[in-house]
């Protein structure tokens, strides 16, 4: 790890990091609890290949707005850099907001892959990087430290040079699987996919049918056993109001305010019915919207293809 703390140093090392084509930061922050955050330290890996944090760069910005401002401009704001980030809406506070360019972000990575090729219930990056890197051992403690102090201690600054080592490997993994999930329409195998679809189709009818059946007679032996909760299972109850009123009484109390009332009203078809002849008499405005809607055909256990 090569820990910067020198301002020179830091304008060479930004310069040099600005040759890259992708890279993987990260920040740690000072006072991240209160009103006035403070950006302490920038984590940048160039080689995703490093697995130990010998190569990552840690920039010491604290209170130092200058070289803040460089990075973003050289860095941030350069559309030839891709940077990786993990939650990086969070990073991006301190480096340029809005005027970044070329970012990438993991955690928006993970949540766009389906469950079923990422079965995570969390995709925080401790919780990734033990998923696809299990002999990494990952410790968190450090994280809710003081990053405001000086010294910094050496184990934050371990922490920190390795955050960035488990965001290469993650996105690496998660590359794959991103394409996995989305691959190019025009070159998907359309027999192929229904072929799986309709295997997971029979499969899955039978599965809903028992999940929603064990979810009513967990309901009721809870009720009427007077268990309120059990097993991560809670009875809530749940109160609903409706409120309703006479058309005619709420347009003469429309009438009689001085309030504008004029908005539109989406004429549903219950409506429609309602009107009658008199919707031809009304100036409707229409809005036509066209979607494509996949429908399928239901099969008998004989034409099942397996």
């Amino acid at each position: 790890m090569n820990y910067l703390t020198d301002v020179q140093e830091i304008e060479v090392a930004i310069a040099q990091l600005a040759q890259a084509e992708t890279l993987w930061l990260d920040t740690e922050v000072a006072d991240y609890d209160t009103k006035k955050p403070r950006l302490s330290l920038i984590q940048i890996l160039s080689n995703p290949h490093d697995i130990t944090g010998d190569t990552v760069t840690v920039l010491d910005v604290l209170d130092s707005p200058p070289l803040a401002n460089l990075f973003i401009a050289q860095i941030m704001q350069n559309p030839d850099i891709t940077k990786v980030f993990h939650n990086a809406n969070y990073d991006c506070r301190f480096l340029g907001k809005k005027t970044v360019k070329a970012v990438v972000c993991t955690l928006k990575m993970a949540r766009d892959i389906p469950y079923y090729l990422l079965p995570l219930s969390h995709h925080n990056l401790a919780t990734l990087t033990e998923y696809f890197c299990p002999a990494f051992s990952v410790d968190k403690s450090p994280q809710g430290s003081d990053w405001g102090q000086r010294p910094l201690s050496s184990e934050q600054l371990h922490y920190a040079a390795l955050d960035v080592v488990y965001l290469a490997q993650v996105y690496q993994h998660l590359r794959k699987l991103h394409h996995k999930a989305h691959p190019d329409p025009k070159r998907e195998d359309i027999t192929a996919l229904t072929l799986r679809y309709r295997q997971i189709e029979h499969q899955w009818g039978k599965l809903t049918t028992e999940y929603e059946h064990l979810r009513d007679r967990i309901k009721a032996a809870m009720i009427s056993q007077n268990v309120t909760e059990t097993n991560g299972f809670k009875l809530s109850p749940t109160t609903k109001t409706t409120r309703t009123i006479a058309f005619s009484q709420l347009a003469q109390a429309m009438e009689e305010s001085q309030v504008d009332w004029d908005f539109p009203i989406t004429l549903t078809k219950a409506i429609q019915e309602q009107i009658g002849a008199i919707i031809e008499e009304l100036p409707i405005q229409e809005q036509v919207t066209q979607s494509q809607r996949l429908n399928i055909a239901e099969q008998s256990d004989e034409e099942m293809p397996f």
